[in-house]
């Protein structure tokens, strides 16, 4: 594999638009529509309609044929913007994504338009509150009745359950002699009897809402599971690792938003007649974050390109490296831009922080930090298995 340090013209170009594009909205909009309970709709339809959302999407289903690391490019200018738009880590990253490699062709001509055009919105569901990162433990099972699945279990801080038309669930199959087998993808329509969500309250300002789901034997048709029953988590991870890609632009957009506004109070803010930007207690802070910025979209994009090339193995070393390296540069650079700001940083006006909760966040999901060390541990640097 080739690895180009620059992006292509084609990807540029797509940053700039996907920025006018946000520019349009921006913070101000995203703020205003979390406060209201409202939803990004406006923003969503335009982006699917201008096919950004579904740039990764096949050219055969009216997708735009590129990679991930082009939709992750459209997620990290939206962040920036001020217009972080989760949804995009989940429907047009994970689900559009495995429904590609792993639907079945009626599948694909079922859900691939809609994901390439944005008129598909699709939630994801493997986390549960006794399982938290342990795969293994997952309770959420499925078992067949004739010519039906029979689903039962539940899930928790599943994103945007209220504003899909499906979720596409990770569950055990069970056997007849109530054996739990390997996990496989179903995906369950919000409509379909039986399912029911429940909000959860949060403190990050977000439109978009987290929710516990429950599954009371919802009867699903065949053709609801995705992919090969017996695939495991190999078919999941292929789901996974543009997840963490997903979340790692979506990390470093937030931070380069962050620190875009401490730049600017830094330069304009004067103190002693002399602007505080010039004095480096303020600017060391502001080029070391900047630098752990870099680095953390760096590691994406290799992330990306492993992906893109079919490396699955390798990508997912590299996504974990990446949502890690993220998640604790926008952390670094959302505190050190409310640090700048002083008193102004927690004032709303500035909208840092509100940031903060957001930033923290990216320590935590879709992976946490620790569990992602657990992985570089053992398979990076090949040390004992310690859980």
């Amino acid at each position: 594999m080739t690895t180009n340090f620059t992006e292509s013209e084609e990807r540029q170009a797509l940053r700039k638009a996907v920025a006018d594009l946000a520019g349009k909205y921006g913070h101000e909009y995203f703020t205003a529509k979390a406060k209201a309970g409202e939803k990004t709709d406006e923003l969503w339809a335009e982006a699917g309609k201008l096919g950004y959302l579904g740039v990764a999407v096949p050219e055969e289903y009216g997708g735009g044929g590129g990679g991930i690391g082009d939709l992750a490019a459209v997620c990290e200018e939206l962040a920036r913007a001020g217009c972080p738009l989760l949804l995009t880590v989940v429907s047009p990253a994970i689900c559009a994504t495995i429904v590609a490699r792993f639907g079945t062709a009626e599948q694909k001509r079922r859900w691939l338009p809609g994901f390439a055009d944005g008129t598909t919105k699709m939630a994801f569901a493997i986390t549960e509150s006794d399982a938290g990162s342990n795969s293994h433990k997952l309770a959420t099972a499925v078992h067949r009745d004739g010519d039906e699945w029979v689903l039962s279990g539940g899930k928790s801080f599943i994103s945007g359950v209220d504003e899909v038309e499906a979720v596409m669930v990770v569950a055990r199959h069970v056997d007849a002699t109530g054996q739990r087998l390997l996990p496989s993808l179903m995906i369950v329509p919000t409509n379909a009897p039986g399912f029911t969500f429940q909000h959860i309250p949060m403190d990050v300002q977000s439109p978009e809402k987290q929710f516990t789901c429950f599954f009371d034997d919802v009867r699903l048709p065949l053709d609801a599971l995705v992919g090969a029953e017996d695939a495991g988590l190999a078919q999941l991870f292929a789901g996974l690792n543009p997840e963490r890609i997903m979340a790692a632009s979506f990390a470093t957009g937030m931070a380069r938003r962050a620190l875009d506004q401490a730049s600017e109070y830094a330069r304009t803010r004067t103190v002693w007649d002399t602007p505080i930007g010039a004095h480096q207690g303020i600017a060391h802070p502001l080029a070391q974050c900047a630098i752990q910025v870099e680095l953390a979209r760096l590691m994406t994009q290799k992330a990306a390109a492993l992906y893109d090339a079919g490396e699955d193995r390798a990508a997912g070393e590299a996504a974990n490296m990446a949502k890690y390296a993220a998640g604790e540069a926008v952390a670094g650079a959302v505190d050190q831009a409310i640090q700048v700001h002083g008193g102004n940083g927690l004032s709303s006006e500035y909208g840092l922080g509100a940031m903060l909760a957001a930033s923290r966040l990216s320590r935590i999901a879709p992976v946490s930090r620790e569990m992602i060390l657990n992985f570089v541990a053992q398979h990076t640097l090949k040390l004992p298995r310690s859980y």
